[in-house]
């Protein structure tokens, strides 16, 4: 098995293909963290360990005059509360008498083949080809009977570790779990980068890379959801580590609602990660026999730099947590109404759009917001999932059936999740939403949140979407999400279970798309959320690609693209051709460059076909046919960033290689074009070094030692803002 305990030296050792992570129970029974990192062969890393007295370090009571033995320094798998140990703790609890702490002890483990599995939570599961082993360790605090199961999965040939944590009250008093973090890891060093991804709406997930100081680095949301300003991944880095380069520790949170990532460097130069749900309005409340499942924290290991960790997520992402059965299938074109008509449409109008896509080569047509209700902007009608008759004369089905008389097929926008104060639902039943008593409610978007943590309204959502979805042909659903909470009041829980409602709504929110979305098999789910408020691992549980950003313009899509790649698959990453002047930013761009940056994701297209030339069309048919051809490459091929946009101005390139490395496409994109510029050459990467390749645009042979040493000359007559592609194929190969 690749988990082994050795009783003699009290160790676990956890081993994937190209990493081992160890940790051993002390001699007065706390858990220890020993190592993560390359693969070791059967060693006993506790020689790591080195005791010594610290001043103002206290020591357990059990140690009795050993000075050497503090929690304060010692590196812990799950850090104790109010014994000795100062920093950042894994759990906060406020007992039955009023007091804090924990003081968790080993009291047992349990070995075995499989992967553990949460209850209403996503997760990682394990495949037909996969080797997993699962470990719990249950920590009891002898106090108060109160015990923490730590749970770790292997994904052997993935190179993937999974953390999760349960506690159950064992006490027969009621206790308050203020913080319980999924996973926490003590490095006896500190010289490492923090690498996250922050931004805002329409700018997510740029590259941030900071030098671990000392105190704490935190980010998180507590808006409700994971947000655009900061995404649930993070990753420690040596300081020199680059793509190719270097030790890189990466941390995934696979949850949708607020969360909490702290780096902290203490007194000694040791760092601790924390990673779980946030801890402001939090408090849950677990009466005797009841337990807490924390949700699942994803950790990969890379000895080869920023692109091998980047890989493994990918790897592991695309085939053991998109689990909808069209994730692993070519995904549709499609033509998304929204800028093309936003609110101002009828059945003609799209009708007429759709008529003009099928030349194109689109293959399905999404209607976008404002079809029911009397939505005819966004200050209404949400939570009335009714059709409007007044745009669609023929309602729903017989847009529908329309549409499918193209041949194409057909997708729908919803919101489930929202509610309009002007709206029938909200007239009916105003204590349906997310509120705080006796305050008026706080404005966005003139709509409102409902609440999740009740099933009545669950279930009143799941109605009233299956209805839609069963009524009327549709193939595609975009669930979007433009408003994050802010009143986490629920105005049927008792006020000892209030701190619980952030938290309920996310598992709401899971049990509403369970009911939806696993009744659908067929349908394609987009996630969305204002663009990209909510790109996290759980959505990709359910959805297997998500709208990247609301906005559209190819240049600023470059950087989103890029930073979103550090953790999640191309296949994920929803990109649309839109029109220029873009509507985000105002800014043109050739109608050939937006492709090539539409490709790095699923291809599509966000414009009003109409008011396209036929140049622009026959533009348009042969990207889709490009896309086709090299989906293979773009979906389920290694990534490779060429460039960093945020530090390298000039260009910026990106390359997708086949498993076999026989083929690649190679993408660039002209972004500062200076006069009489210097030449530059463009270093490939992930060929096979003595196979010989053809590049398209460049006559003879290369061999992939050459192409990735000396590279290939970027085209001195680009544009700014203009692009290129390479195909680059093993000879012999297949094209």
């Amino acid at each position: 098995m690749s988990i082994r305990y050795d009783e003699s030296k009290k160790t676990f050792t956890l081993q994937t293909k190209n990493s081992t992570y160890q940790m051993k129970v002390s001699e007065y029974g706390y858990l220890l963290h020993l190592y993560y990192g390359d693969r070791i062969e059967d060693e006993d890393l506790s020689y790591l360990l080195k005791l010594q007295d610290r001043g103002f370090s206290p020591c357990p009571n059990e140690a009795g005059n050993d000075r050497t033995f503090s929690l304060d320094f010692l590196p812990q798998e799950f850090s104790t509360d109010g014994n000795c140990d100062y920093r950042s703790g894994s759990i906060e609890v406020k007992n039955a008498d009023g007091s804090y702490g924990f003081v968790g002890k080993v009291k047992g483990h349990r070995i075995y083949s499989g992967k553990y599995k949460l209850e209403g939570m996503p997760s990682l599961f394990g495949t037909e080809g996969d080797t997993v082993d699962s470990l719990e360790i249950r920590l009891q605090d002898e106090a108060t009977l109160l015990t923490v199961i730590l749970r770790y999965s292997v994904f052997e040939e993935k190179d993937i570790i999974t953390r999760s944590t349960r506690v159950v009250n064992e006490n027969p008093e009621t206790v308050y779990l203020n913080r319980v973090m999924s996973m926490t890891m003590d490095f006896m060093d500190s010289d490492y980068d923090f690498i996250h991804l922050d931004g805002r709406h329409t700018m997510e997930r740029e590259v941030t890379r900071i030098p671990i100081s000392y105190g704490m680095q935190t980010i998180g949301s507590f808006r409700g959801a994971s947000s655009h300003q900061h995404n649930p991944f993070a990753i420690l880095c040596d300081h020199g580590a680059n793509e190719d380069f270097g030790r890189c520790y990466g941390f995934s949170f696979i949850y949708s609602g607020n969360f909490v990532c702290k780096v902290e460097k203490d007194q000694y130069d040791q760092t601790r990660i924390n990673m779980g749900i946030h801890s402001k309005h939090f408090s849950y409340q677990l009466k005797s026999g009841e337990y807490f499942e924390a949700p699942e924290a994803a950790l990969a290991y890379s000895g080869q730099g920023l692109t091998r960790l980047s890989q493994l997520y990918h790897n592991a992402y695309r085939e053991n947590l998109c689990r909808s059965p069209l994730s692993a299938e070519i995904r549709p074109i499609v033509i998304n109404s929204w800028e093309a008509a936003y609110f101002d449409f009828d059945d003609d109008k799209l009708l007429h759009i759709a008529r003009e896509a099928v030349d194109m080569g689109v293959e399905l047509f999404v209607l976008d917001d404002g079809w029911f209700g009397k939505r005819d902007d966004d200050c209404s009608s949400l939570g009335d999932w009714t059709v409007n008759r007044a745009k669609l004369k023929k309602g729903l089905k017989g847009l529908s059936d329309e549409i499918h008389k193209m041949g194409l097929k057909f997708g729908l926008w919803i919101e489930p999740e929202m509610v309009s104060e002007d709206s029938d639902l909200y007239r009916q039943h105003p204590d349906w939403c997310l509120q705080t008593p006796k305050r008026p409610l706080a404005r966005g978007r003139y709509q409102l949140v409902l609440d999740l943590s009740r099933k009545d309204v669950c279930d009143y959502i799941i109605s009233s979407i299956n209805a839609i979805l069963d009524e009327t042909k549709i193939e595609y659903v975009k669930w979007d999400m433009n408003r994050f909470i802010t009143e986490s009041w629920s105005s049927i829980e008792e006020k000892e279970k209030q701190g619980e409602i952030y938290h309920r709504y996310i598992l709401g929110l899971y049990y509403l798309m369970d009911q939806i979305i696993l009744t659908h098999p067929d349908i394609l789910f987009c996630g969305c959320s204002g663009g990209g408020g909510r790109f996290d691992p759980g959505m990709l549980y359910y959805q297997p690609q998500i709208w990247c950003s609301d906005n559209t313009d190819a240049i600023c899509r470059l950087k989103i693209q890029y930073g979103t790649s550090f953790a999640y698959p191309i296949s994920s990453m929803e990109s649309h051709v839109s029109v220029c002047p873009n509507h985000q930013t105002g800014r043109t761009v050739p109608i050939t460059t937006r492709g090539v940056t539409a490709m790095d994701g699923i291809l599509g297209y966000e414009l009003d076909s109409t008011k396209l030339t036929t140049e622009e069309k026959e533009i348009c048919r042969k990207q889709i046919e490009d896309y086709k051809n090299f989906y293979p490459l773009i979906a389920k091929g290694d990534y490779y960033r060429l460039t960093n946009p945020f530090a390298f101005h000039e260009y910026t390139a990106w390359q997708h290689v086949s498993k076999d490395r026989s083929r690649s496409l190679v993408s660039l994109v002209l972004t500062d074009k200076e006069a009489n510029d210097a030449q530059r050459y463009l270093k490939l990467k992930g060929l096979k070094p003595e196979a010989r390749y053809t590049v398209s645009g460049m006559p003879g042979l290369y061999s992939g030692r050459l192409l990735m040493s000396a590279g290939i000359p970027v085209p001195g007559s680009l544009l700014e803002y203009e692009a290129v592609q390479f195909y680059v194929g093993e000879t012999g190969g297949q094209s």
